[in-house]
């Protein structure tokens, strides 16, 4: 089968049908189509303008990040893919990117309760584990885009909002046995 020319081709030929067969007229079909064009440019605005507000956060916090330790972004991008981890390049900051880590994730899960995302009993699971997480996650090798050899990427990463940022999740060890060995 074809592959047709997209959402847009589709609705047009969709109204030059029905406008063909009188079911509604040229000015419907184009008024129609005018909105559709609106509606796709807002969307695609709005998708461009959470894209640039998403980099700025991460490149605050990137820059948060290095200042706390006090080496540039850069530096910390090529020590990370080098396979060195944020705590290792942090050295005797290790303890206060920690904190700085800690009380990003703590507002952040903050603003979700506010914003009725999770609740405040969820809340308080993901805050129970969450240094000992951030300390996990500092202490692993390779950042954010780190690949593992097959052309997959590392973990999720620690940073700005969507973006992850300069630390890499800590990896979930294999299971010694499977399930079916096991019953």
């Amino acid at each position: 089968m074809a592959k047709s020319g997209g959402h847009a081709a589709d609705l047009s030929a969709t109204l030059s049908a029905l406008v063909a067969k009188g079911t509604i007229t040229q000015a419907q079909a184009d008024a129609i189509t005018a909105a559709a064009t609106a509606a796709q440019t807002a969307k695609r605005a709005a998708k461009d303008a959470d894209h640039a507000a998403k980099d700025a956060a991460r490149v605050a916090f990137e820059a948060l990040i290095s200042k706390t330790i006090g080496v540039d972004s850069a530096t910390i991008r090529t020590r990370l893919a080098a396979g060195e981890s944020l705590g290792a390049i942090a050295g005797a900051k290790k303890a206060d990117l920690i904190a700085l880590l800690v009380a990003d994730k703590t507002k952040r899960i903050d603003a979700e309760v506010t914003a009725g995302k999770l609740t405040a009993a969820q809340a308080t699971t993901l805050k129970a584990g969450l240094t000992a997480h951030v300390t996990a996650e500092v202490d692993s090798a390779g950042g954010k885009g780190h690949k593992d050899g097959k052309g997959h990427k590392g973990g999720r990463g620690h940073g700005g909002p969507g973006k992850g940022g300069m630390g890499a999740a800590p990896t979930n060890p294999a299971p010694t046995t499977s399930p079916a060995s096991a019953a």
